[in-house]
């Protein structure tokens, strides 16, 4: 194999597949980078069993072929060659050589025959999205998702499309959220998981994407194929909990209130919070403003912000990450909080639409 091509699309390129690619794998090829050249262009794949990135780029084949390449070395090689263009070359033995301009590098690659096979989807359902819209509706509700997989269901984000709607939920047992935007989809009903991982490399990937997201959906896995780059992941497998059920209904308090001051004022509290010193922020609606304060081993802070309150006063605390998280992802100027007392999950929703909910879990607070 001996292929010449641009050093700049090269490292973007292998930099990006890298993201696939298993850190600690039984199986050393699945942490290397799989080239192949042919037909006028190098393919790049990284797979970890879970999820693959593919992607081409154009180059000058002399010599056809395959070779694994570790992906951490590759990428860090290729990133710091000081030519404009760079060429790999691998012979029978599998030793490549690495040169650029006047630097030269020779190791050990791997064979092909003990990489993966791809999985692949036979006659999935297909559908396009906007890119910018799923970058965002990911962005919106990833955050939701657990990181922890003692409950691997909730390490994804459930897909639900019907009647030219497509909904994104996640939760991790302390939060929800769910955003909707209208596509075009009028087949039968869908529902999947994909995780989380692997939305967010789309969204990177997707950010100078002009034309649309193709989706292709299996039984067990889905193809995303965005510019000249195909992310193929697992669906997580498994029920995933009837969140209609955790959405709180009816209420004894609502309140409107700027998203911006509200997260500002709770992030100002916040400040006394840190990793070793844990504390809720506590909360008090009442009348026309929203009291906050917070109180450590080492310091205490009040604020207080204007607000709309109607309904009987609530004095109730949360987790200041998970309220943050959900205030920086409310998209409007205003938002509705709905409440119905100290233990029960709050509802944040825009005043007006339901392009998106969020619930948020209190923290029991003490006297």
């Amino acid at each position: 194999m001996k292929f010449t091509c641009s050093t700049n699309e090269l490292t973007l390129a292998s930099a990006t597949v890298a993201k696939a690619v298993s850190q600690k794998a039984a199986i050393p090829s699945i942490e290397g980078i799989l080239i192949q050249a042919a037909d006028g262009s190098v393919s790049l794949t990284g797979y970890d069993l879970e999820m693959a990135i593919v992607t081409s780029i154009e180059a000058n084949i002399e010599e056809e072929g395959s070779i694994v390449i570790d992906a951490r070395t590759l990428c860090e090689i290729v990133r710091k060659m000081p030519g404009e263009t760079i060429t790999i070359s691998a012979d029978e033995r599998k030793l490549c050589t690495i040169n650029s301009a006047h630097s030269e590098f020779s190791l050990n690659g791997i064979g092909v025959e003990d990489y993966p096979e791809l999985p692949s989807v036979q006659n999935g359902t297909k559908m396009e999205i906007d890119p910018d819209m799923f970058a965002k509706m990911v962005r919106k509700t990833v955050f939701a998702c657990a990181v922890v997989d003692t409950r691997p269901i909730f390490t994804g984000v459930k897909f639900e499309i019907e009647n030219n709607e497509l909904r994104m939920i996640a939760l991790d047992g302390f939060r929800l959220a769910i955003r909707k935007e209208k596509i075009e989809y009028d087949g039968e009903k869908l529902e999947f998981i994909v995780p989380a991982k692997t939305l967010n490399e789309i969204v990177k990937i997707s950010g100078e994407a002009e034309d649309t997201i193709s989706i292709s959906l299996g039984k067990r896995h889905i193809i995303f194929n965005i510019g000249s780059y195909s992310v193929i992941s697992r669906l997580i497998e498994g029920v995933f909990l009837d969140y209609s059920r955790t959405i709180p209904t009816g209420s004894t308090t609502q309140t409107v209130v700027s998203t911006d001051e509200l997260l500002k004022a709770i992030e100002r509290t916040a400040i006394v919070i840190t990793d070793r010193i844990k504390s809720p922020v506590r909360c008090i609606f009442s009348g026309n403003e929203i009291k906050m304060n917070c109180i450590t081993n080492t310091a205490r802070v009040n604020d207080r912000i204007s607000a709309s309150v109607l309904g009987e006063k609530v004095e109730i605390g949360f987790n200041s990450k998970f309220f943050i998280d959900a205030l920086k992802n409310a998209d409007c100027e205003e938002i509705k909080i709905e409440m119905i007392d100290s233990i029960k999950p709050i509802k944040i929703t825009p005043v007006e639409g339901d392009d998106f909910l969020f619930i948020v879990m209190p923290v029991r607070l003490t006297r």
